[in-house]
C-alpha cells in the first residue's frame, strides 16, 4: 500500500498545466483526478478533467473504469472540503481504496473543491467526457511557483489576455535576446531582459535587479509572472536565482523546488555555472555540488 498524503491546490494546479508539445493530460498514465463527492455535486461542477467515484449498494468505493492504478503517475483525490488526514471523509476513504493499488502515494487536495474552486474558478467545469484531442488542445497555463505570487511560462502564455486575466498577473519579466515584450492590453508592468538562451550568454548580471523586480511586486501580494521563449532554460534560471535569493535556499533547494513544479524545467550549462556563483553571492560559499547527475 502507497499511503495517503496530502496537498496543496497549487499542487494539482501545475499538476493539470504540464506541457511538452500537447497537454499531459492526454497522457493515459499521467494523472487520474478523483472527485469523492456525490454525483450529484460533480455533475454541478467540477475540477476539469476529473472523473467521479462510483459506489456499490453498500456504498463502498469501487475502482475507476478503465483506469490502471497500479501504473498511473499521479493519482489525486478530493471531496467537498476536507483539509486533514485525521477527517474521516469521502475524500479519505477513496484514497485510502486507491492506495491499495498505486505504486506511489495518493494525495488528497486539502480543502477540497471548496478551496480549490474558489483559487481557481477558470478551472472549474461541467464537462464530464473528452476526446484525445480535447485533452491534447487544453490551455496550460503557467506553473505557479509561489502560490498566489510567482508563475513561470512562455511567451505565448504572456501574449493570452485570458490567462494575464485569470491569474491576475501584475507584472512580468520577459527574458529574451530579440522580443522585448510591450505591456499587454491589461496592463502589466514589464521588465525586459535582453539575454539569448546561450551558455555563453550573462544572465547573472541581472540577477540583482530581477530579483529586486520581483521583490517589489510580491510584497504588496502582486503577481509577477517569468517568461522565456519556451518557458524551460532561461525562465528557470531566473526563477531558480530567485528562489535562492528570497527563500535562502542553496542551488540544489531551489532547482529542486522549480523541478517539482516544473520537470520540463532545464537551465542550459552556462546558466547552471552561473547559478552556482549566484549560490556564493546569496549564502557565502558553494554549497552544491553542480556535477551530481540531479543537474
Amino acid at each position: 500500500m502507497a499511503g495517503v498524503v496530502l496537498c496543496e491546490p497549487f499542487e494539482l494546479y501545475n499538476l493539470l498545466n504540464q506541457r511538452c508539445c500537447v497537454s499531459r493530460l492526454a497522457e493515459v498514465n499521467y494523472l487520474c483526478l478523483i472527485d469523492a463527492r456525490e454525483i450529484q455535486d460533480y455533475r454541478i461542477n467540477h475540477i476539469i478533467t476529473a472523473k467521479n467515484i462510483k459506489t456499490n449498494a453498500e456504498g463502498t468505493f469501487l475502482p475507476p473504469e478503465a483506469v490502471e492504478v497500479d501504473s498511473m503517475q499521479h493519482i489525486v483525490v478530493y471531496d467537498s472540503s476536507t483539509s486533514c488526514l485525521q477527517e474521516q471523509g469521502r475524500a479519505l476513504g477513496c484514497a485510502l481504496m486507491l492506495a491499495e493499488a498505486s505504486l506511489y502515494p495518493v494525495r488528497i487536495v486539502r480543502g477540497g473543491f471548496q478551496r480549490f474552486s474558489a483559487i481557481y474558478t477558470f478551472l472549474r467545469t461541467e464537462k464530464i467526457l473528452y476526446t484525445i484531442t480535447e485533452l491534447e488542445d487544453l490551455k496550460a497555463y503557467p506553473v505557479e511557483v509561489l502560490a498566489g505570487l510567482m508563475y513561470m511560462g512562455d511567451q505565448k502564455q504572456y501574449g493570452d489576455v485570458g490567462i494575464l486575466k485569470d491569474l491576475k498577473i501584475s507584472a512580468v519579466i520577459s527574458i529574451s535576446e530579440t522580443d522585448a515584450l510591450e505591456p499587454s492590453k491589461t496592463n502589466q508592468t514589464v521588465l525586459n531582459i535582453p539575454v539569448a538562451d546561450s551558455v555563453d550568454s550573462d544572465l547573472y548580471s541581472w540577477f540583482d535587479r530581477l530579483c529586486s523586480f520581483i521583490d517589489s511586486h510580491i510584497s504588496t501580494g502582486s503577481r509577477v509572472m517569468i517568461v522565456s521563449k519556451q518557458g524551460t532554460s532561461r525562465c528557470s534560471a531566473a526563477t531558480i536565482a530567485f528562489l535562492m535569493h528570497h527563500l535562502k535556499y542553496t542551488l540544489e533547494e531551489a532547482w529542486r523546488q522549480t523541478l517539482k513544479c516544473k520537470p520540463s524545467m532545464r537551465p542550459n550549462t552556462g546558466f547552471l555555472q552561473q547559478l552556482s556563483e549566484w549560490e556564493l553571492h546569496t549564502k557565502g560559499t558553494k554549497v552544491t555540488d553542480i556535477s551530481k547527475s540531479l543537474f
